[in-house]
């Protein structure tokens, strides 16, 4: 981890100026300093550090310029790791964020009390690792919960479900299930109004539920 080059990029001078100092006692190498976007992206392409940290909010809106940096620099210098701090979980940056590979790291500033652990965070970015904080976890997952249509179905409509994916027909899911055909049936009309799937003249609700539990499950 020694000699390690790394940028740091943050608006607010103690703060960059304070991670900056504890990084260099650590033993790497902050080649550069930014105070906003362009400047970091700058810095980037004329000291080709291994990592940058970067606040995701700075100037001069304070709301995605650090996200729009990183992923400009993922863009035109894919071999630079990046680590970004937010005072917030922000779901949809994260989201886009992490799409872009490796060596990439997603942090809340109120994670970094233990200077041991961070300079270890960093170290494994710098080196191919993705270091996501348990905050945006359990949001990615909880918004996924949310927008996941199946929630409101009950563990046999699922399953009656999971087979009309299949292909069956009513009599072959209640010969799998051991249940009537007409019970099927109730269970196959629950399905179609907790997914509020109307009754069309021109579209098949059947096959419209099917496709929904493929999107969901995918």
């Amino acid at each position: 981890m020694t000699g390690l080059r790394v940028v740091v990029a943050d608006d607010d001078v103690l703060l960059r100026a304070g991670l900056a100092s504890l990084l260099t006692q650590a033993g790497l190498d902050v080649v550069g300093q930014a105070g906003d976007a362009e400047e970091l992206v700058n810095l980037v392409g004329t000291e080709a550090p291994q990592l940058a940290i970067i606040d995701i909010r700075m100037p001069p809106s304070h709301t995605s310029e650090g996200l729009d940096a990183a992923l400009r620099i993922r863009k035109e210098f894919p071999a630079v790791a990046m680590l970004l701090l937010s005072a917030h979980v922000e779901v949809d940056h994260a989201v886009e964020l992490l799409d872009g590979g490796s060596g990439i790291g997603y942090l809340l500033k109120t994670r970094v009390t233990d200077v041991t652990d961070f300079v270890d965070t960093v170290d494994r970015i710098a080196h191919g690792a993705s270091v996501i904080d348990p905050a945006l976890v359990y949001e990615l997952v909880a918004a996924r919960r949310r927008d996941d249509p199946l929630t409101a179905l009950s563990a046999r409509e699922k399953d009656v479900l999971t087979l009309m994916a299949e292909g069956l027909s009513n009599a072959g899911i209640g010969r799998r299930l051991w249940i009537t055909e007409g019970t099927v049936e109730k269970h196959v009309r629950s399905i179609l109004t907790k997914l509020d799937l109307a009754d069309t003249s021109d579209d098949h609700r059947r096959v419209r539920a099917v496709i929904m539990y493929l999107d969901a499950v995918s």
